[in-house]
């Protein structure tokens, strides 16, 4: 980041995905008052972890992978989008096998060591006020990605931020089950590249682009952060600070529509 500074270049990083329509929505209730004041939330991503499938899954468990840092991104950056910028962070982390077998091609039944956590169970404040545990785990027998908010006035439940598009719940004061909401912003059939096509119209346009090197850097601040409080029991204040993205405007998505 100091590098592209210095050479007045832009930066762009991945997950995009808050760019769809379904965090484009959520954007859109949060703002506009649906669940009222932001208070936390909740967001898990349990598997039981790539081996069973990946015929060379070895670098999932060394540092620099595991859990929060294979999938984090994906959470921590929707959260960043709908609640702002991070404050601080803290956590706990566990190891729960010492190797793990290879479950699928040439090298089916060998052994490997694990070499990072495996379970991460962490706790994100976000300058907003907003506290959320965010969950992931490559050690539990399930398959779940779920994202609630939870405000002073209502809850809103949210899909996999792996995905552009998904299901929206919101659920009011007083009532039992939530209701489905359908998308009202955001382009429809965004993929993988929305987020360079943003870079790109904000350099045109001379304004900041959304998938922006600074939202990474935030995000991974806070997610090495969360390992380094897991590892000496205390809370973790990310160096990094960036603006919360704006949401897309009905303009941006219109000229999206037109060039498709």
């Amino acid at each position: 980041m100091r590098e592209a500074d210095a050479r007045g270049l832009r930066i762009g990083c991945a997950p995009d995905t808050f760019l769809g329509r379904a965090w484009q929505t959520a954007r859109l209730l949060l703002d506009e008052g649906a669940i009222g004041k932001p208070i936390g939330g909740r967001a898990t991503m349990l598997t039981r972890g790539h081996e069973s499938w990946h015929p060379d899954p070895e670098f999932f468990y060394r540092p620099g992978g595991g859990p929060l840092l294979d999938m984090g991104p994906y959470y921590l950056t929707a959260l960043v989008f709908l609640l702002g910028p991070i404050r601080r962070v803290t956590g706990l982390a566990q190891t729960a096998a010492p190797f793990r077998v290879v479950g699928s091609g040439l090298r089916e039944g060998s052994r490997f060591a694990v070499e990072t956590e495996t379970h991460v169970v962490a706790l994100v404040e976000h300058e907003s006020g907003a506290v959320v545990t965010l969950t992931t785990s490559y050690d539990a027998r399930a398959e779940e990605s779920s994202f609630e908010l939870w405000g002073m006035e209502g809850t809103l439940a949210l899909a996999d931020p792996n995905y552009f598009e998904g299901a929206i719940g919101l659920r009011g004061e007083g009532l039992e089950s939530f209701a489905t909401v359908p998308p009202r912003a955001g382009p429809v059939g965004a993929a993988r590249g929305f987020g360079l096509a943003d870079l790109v119209a904000a350099h045109t346009e001379g304004r900041p682009h959304r998938a922006s090197g600074e939202l990474a850097l935030h995000v991974l601040d806070a997610m090495t952060g969360i390992l380094v409080a897991a590892r000496e029991g205390r809370m973790v204040e990310p160096a990094s600070r960036v603006e919360q993205p704006r949401p897309l405007s009905k303009t941006e998505v219109e000229r999206w529509r037109s060039a498709r």
